[in-house]
């Protein structure tokens, strides 16, 4: 596996190492002493698998209580993932990162607590697998909006449509009103 921090050093792409052949691939997603020697101690406690159709943009969430770093893999698909930093003591407090994820590139995308994740679909379709190192807690979680021009996400809209969003994500918080980590 290669490990290689994004422009905010805490958000960490995985390349892992693929084993094809002509049968079909075999690779290792989650290996406990790889990860702890790249400098993620994660634990995992709950693992997602989510489908969404194209052009629908989910996020961004995070929890303030029960904050949930995830592991992120795409399986079917392509999104574009982002990670915003809502830690408000952070030097990167605001900053986004953005990464294609898909089933092609087989990569994932580290996001550690503290952070606030979204994607949204770029192909026809999108299943992702993700673990989380904290429980969901509907009661804490919090939306920033998607569109925020503080922000300022380039995502990847095509033909100027709006994305399919669900009311939740709609009503997004702006960053200058979000409540965040201290």
């Amino acid at each position: 596996m290669k490990f290689t921090p994004t422009r905010i050093p805490d958000i960490v792409i995985v390349d892992h190492d693929v084993f094809e052949d002509d049968r079909g691939f075999f690779m290792e997603t989650w290996q406990q002493r790889a990860f702890e020697a790249a400098g993620i101690d994660a634990r995992f406690v709950q693992e997602n698998y989510s489908m969404s159709s194209k052009g629908v943009l989910r996020g961004l969430h995070y929890q303030l209580q029960q904050p949930q770093g995830k592991l992120i893999r795409v399986v079917v698909g392509e999104v574009f993932d982002v990670a915003v930093d809502v830690t408000r003591s952070s030097p990167t407090f605001g900053q986004w990162v953005g990464v294609t994820l898909s089933a092609a590139n087989k990569r994932s995308l580290w996001v550690p607590p503290g952070f606030a994740h979204g994607f949204f679909v770029t192909g026809e379709s999108a299943e992702m697998i993700y673990r989380c190192t904290d429980y969901y807690a509907p009661q804490h979680e919090r939306t920033l909006q998607w569109d925020d021009r503080d922000v300022a996400i380039d995502w990847p809209l095509t033909d100027l449509e709006p994305p399919v969003l669900s009311a939740k994500d709609a009503a997004g918080a702006s960053l200058k009103e979000a409540d965040f980590y201290a």
